[in-house]
């Protein structure tokens, strides 16, 4: 999709913000694999008229190694939130009709951060789409297709997050 595309005039931003971390700070290791590696909480504000569904994607663009990034790694994708929910719990507790798609652990789950080496970032993106999106398995190319012209609002957080260094013995 075409960076320009999201940031139209007519795309409003939605505030995207999570009790477990602010906004670049460090991911709580209880989301990550190192951790119990459920999803975080997230919350984000009232999406504008007309908007009939909410897709959520997680995104780490310094895959494998952020100094030298070769891809943009999805951890998760929910697609059909309904528009009127504005949060989600931590844990991965959806509402009622929201689907799950596929990440690139080839899971229709959350997997969470779990860099091979160095800090990551890990970008939270919420859209509140014109249209009712409830796709079990889409894939984020696919998800970024569907979503093309259909953007009402959009928001994201960024978090961080390195694997702790083992012991030295």
């Amino acid at each position: 999709m075409d960076p320009r595309a999201e940031q139209s005039p007519e795309v409003m931003t939605l505030r995207v913000v999570s009790p477990a971390f602010g906004f670049g700070g460090t991911i709580p290791i209880e989301y990550t694999c190192e951790g119990a590696d459920i999803p975080p909480p997230l919350s984000w504000t009232s999406p504008p008229p007309g908007t009939k569904s909410i897709a959520v994607i997680v995104e780490d663009p310094d895959a494998p190694n952020p100094k030298a990034p070769e891809r943009t790694w999805t951890h998760w994708i929910v697609t059909g939130v309904p528009a009127d929910v504005t949060t989600l719990d931590a844990g991965g507790f959806v509402p009622e009709g929201t689907t799950f798609g596929t990440n690139d652990y080839g899971q229709r789950s959350w997997n969470g951060p779990c860099p091979p080496i160095g800090r990551h970032r890990y970008f939270f993106k919420v859209y509140a789409l014109d249209i009712e999106l409830r796709s079990p398995g889409i894939t984020r190319l696919e998800l970024l297709a569907a979503m093309k012209g259909h953007i009402l609002a959009r928001g994201e957080l960024i978090g961080t997050y390195e694997k702790k260094k083992p012991p030295r013995r």
